[in-house]
């Protein structure tokens, strides 16, 4: 109350109120430039108090201020920090300075009746030992409680006493932080020598600092006026509200105002340097409160965070964490911050009401008391989860549902009763959706996850008069072909080098020749020897590649013609579109918004309610009122296969879905607990014990999942035989063609020379002739180097 009576008084004289003791942010929205805070304002300490919430995950936190500008000033920048780390205030306890002992307990009663244990009290000392005595007394500074005191209360710890230090054992405080430096050791060994004992505490460094700047900044404007103008002002009497209409403006005032705002110096506290009106923390000491006194566990830095020491080696590698601390009820674990208290009531938790699929949720009531009995397998994980926690939660299962037993509505709406705060949670068959998250928090699924389309099965076995061409593939059977093509040409070229007589026979003869060569290969009947060593080669390899080729035919015709098959009526769920068949989906399911998304007639879509309402769907069939497809989680339809699982396939592609989830309110803590106890459930044992108990029948029936197409040879899996043939077939002509040049070169063989000789042997042999008994004897001699 004194503070804005001065600024105001200030702002009218034009006189600087310079202040070492107003730390409430709450002072800036009088925006008086005469106003100059030369301490911190309580804003500044904000993230170090985040930091620390931060640093040990803690979910929610209860403020405890004192009820007055001072203790509220705070709360904007609280709220403000902790949204940004997704912190909630569950709470706001505003205690009077007025407050009786009874009040303060019937207080502190109140927040011992709610699950979180993290306080942070924000007020001055006098009231502070108060609250932290009466809290000792009825057993808030026992284990498990966490208690944070700003600097109103830790930077003036000396003048509560030992006795408030024994009952404020095990708190954490944030305190203003000084370096050490060669002023404030003369300042205190002079303050010592005149007080003795009296501790020097941060509002005297900043008082000694306020008054050297003032100092300096004087002798600055020491030629100024320093006379005020007496001038009356009109609004002197109504806004100050006292009889000083003789006060005059200041005419020095401006000029000190400036020689402030500039001054700049090292002082006892660090650089006294105003910025926009006030000082700025930049460290703050992180100090954990026993019974003797204060020790000092880390520091906050601006721009850094928690560090365990401001050396500079250590926090270059600082793991941003801090020091041993002894937690109230004298203990070194950290306190998880949320506990369920024991008179606490019981959770209200909704499950659905279902017709159908009761292995995953049934509801049922007692004949003789009428209570209900809830039971399945998302009830026994969920069971398992709660009794694996740290801690106790009482909890009860409200059944989602009419008075006359029939379900309420859908799963969107009994979520959307979580988020009213109807039920305290919802656990069953609950899909982990985008939309839902919007007024929920989800823990992590305990199911299998996807949304697929099943169909009926059909006798797979090819039939058809055409079925020889189907072992392979189109694109296989023209490489197939492609390939004799390309053999044959090789053969006529190795053939034409080779072979006189070939060379003597008309193109037509040479063509079919060559090509019934390469095509007899298939067969392997090719009885005609090559004349060239070449051919001989290349027909080696090509024989080599047909074999395997023809061996996977055979193989593959053999199993589509004789082996039992079972593949689905449709093969992809565009088919199911073009076809128009109707499309099945359970009652109360999000999968009725998928189709709807999918561009599916909502005039084609039924819906059913457990597996043998499906079944029933599937053998009537579109054209008598059923289905021809049905459109469901992985999780249900694993059920349903299991019973029929000869009978119906799940086709491509499978759809995103997360799962099953239990739901809470936005916020709670509850969600990271029982997601880490889901993990250690699904990693063991126990969750395929539950899943045995409930889905036993799944292990007789094989996954009936299949692929759009059916099984055919393509030319992926040949494309190293083919490569094969290619490459030695071009190895072959090259060899051939450097056989053919060295020859040449060695003028042993031209490109007419055997046709001369051939001719010339001829005429030799009908001028001799063969007459009688008579050999005619003919010169080889010149033939060997050709017929080599």
């Amino acid at each position: 109350m004194e503070a804005p009576f001065l600024i105001n008084l200030g702002n009218q004289t034009k006189v600087p109120i310079i202040s070492f003791s107003a730390t409430s942010p709450l002072l800036d929205s009088l925006r008086s430039p005469y106003f100059i805070r030369a301490t911190h304002d309580d804003s500044s300490q904000v993230h170090a108090i985040r930091a620390i919430i931060e640093s040990f995950r803690w979910r929610e936190v209860v403020p405890i201020y004192a009820d007055n500008e001072f203790g509220e000033g705070i709360l904007p920048y609280l709220v403000d920090a902790f949204q940004e780390i997704n912190v909630r205030i569950r709470y706001r306890s505003a205690i009077s300075l007025h407050f009786s002992d009874d009040q303060i307990k019937k207080e502190l009663y109140k927040l011992m009746t709610m699950p979180t244990r993290v306080f942070i009290v924000h007020m001055l000392p006098d009231l502070g030992s108060r609250l932290f005595a009466i809290a000792n007394e009825v057993g808030m500074m026992n284990k498990g409680y966490v208690w944070i005191v700003t600097n109103g209360i830790a930077d003036l710890m000396s003048v509560m006493g030992e006795s408030s230090l024994e009952n404020m054992h095990g708190v954490l405080g944030v305190k203003t932080y000084f370096a050490g430096s060669k002023e404030l050791m003369y300042l205190e060994a002079r303050w010592r020598k005149r007080f003795g004992r009296e501790e020097l505490n941060n509002f005297a460094c900043w008082a000694y600092d306020a008054a050297t700047a003032l100092a300096l900044s004087i002798e600055e404007i020491s030629n100024v006026n320093m006379r005020f103008n007496k001038t009356k002002t009109n609004t002197s009497r109504e806004d100050i509200g006292t009889d000083l209409d003789d006060l005059g403006v200041s005419l020095s005032g401006p000029k000190l105002l400036q020689a402030l705002s500039t001054v700049s110096f090292k002082g006892v506290a660090g650089r006294f340097q105003l910025k926009t009106g006030k000082l700025e923390a930049k460290t703050f000491k992180i100090i954990n409160i026993e019974e003797t006194g204060e020790r000092t566990v880390g520091f906050w830095k601006s721009k850094v965070g928690l560090l365990k020491s401001l050396q500079v080696d250590q926090i270059l590698y600082s793991s941003r964490r801090l020091r041993p601390i002894i937690w109230p009820g004298d203990t070194i674990f950290v306190p998880k911050g949320w506990e369920f208290p024991t008179n606490a009531k019981k959770l209200r938790i909704a499950v659905p009401k279902k017709d159908g699929f009761n292995n995953f949720v049934k509801v049922t009531k007692d004949e003789n008391t009428n209570v209900p009995i809830v039971t399945g397998f998302c009830i026994d994980v969920f069971d398992m989860v709660m009794r694996q926690m740290p801690y106790a939660v009482s909890y009860e299962y409200i059944p989602f549902e009419t008075p006359d037993g029939k379900p309420r509505g859908s799963y969107d709406e009994m979520v959307h009763n979580v988020f009213l705060g109807v039920f305290d949670g919802a656990v069953g068959d609950t899909t982990i959706l985008a939309n839902r998250s919007h007024y929920v928090d989800f823990a992590l699924p305990y199911s299998e996850t996807g949304v697929v389309f099943v169909v009926p099965v059909k006798d797979g076995k090819e039939k058809g008069e055409w079925v020889f061409l189907k072992p392979l593939t189109m694109e296989l059977w023209l490489i197939t072909a492609a390939s004799f093509i390309y053999i044959g040409i090789m053969v006529w070229i190795f053939e034409f080098q080779a072979d006189e007589d070939f060379k003597k026979q008309r193109i037509i003869d040479k063509i079919s020749n060559v090509f019934y060569f390469s095509f007899s290969t298939l067969f392997f009947a090719h009885r005609r020897p090559s004349e060239s060593f070449f051919t001989r080669v290349l027909v080696v390899v090509w024989c080599f590649v047909l074999l395997i080729l023809t061996q996977s035919y055979t193989a593959t015709l053999t199993s589509m013609l004789t082996v039992q098959e079972l593949r689905p009526t449709v093969r992809h769920m565009d088919d199911l579109r073009k076809s128009g068949v109707n499309i099945g989906y359970q009652t109360g399911s999000f999968t009725f918004e998928r189709l709807k998304q999918m561009r599916c007639d909502e005039s084609r879509l039924k819906t059913y309610n457990s597996p043998e309402e499906m079944r029933e769907l599937f053998l009537n069939k579109s054209s008598n009122g059923g289905i021809d497809a049905a459109f469901d989680e992985v999780a249900y339809i694993k059920l349903f296969m299991a019973k029929y699982c000869s009978e119906y396939s799940i086709i491509e592609p499978t759809f995103k879905a997360d799962g099953f989830g239990f739901a809470f309110p936005l916020g709670s803590p509850l969600v990271s607990d029982i997601s880490r106890q889901i993990l250690n459930l699904t990693e063991g044992e126990t969750m395929r014990a539950i899943e045995n108990k409930w889905f036993l029948g799944e292990k007789h029936c094989l996954d009936s999942t299949t692929s759009d197409t059916p099984i055919q040879l393509d030319h992926h899996s040949f494309e190293a035989l083919f490569l094969i043939v290619f490459v030695v077939s071009i190895i072959l002509l090259l060899l051939m063609l450097a056989s053919r040049r060295y020859q040449e070169r060695q003028g042993k063989v031209s490109p007419n020379k055997p046709n001369d000789q051939a001719n010339a042997a001829q005429e030799e042999v009908h001028e001799e002739g063969n007459v009688g008994d008579h050999i005619v004897e003919v010169d080889t001699t010149d033939f060997k180097d050709y017929a080599l």
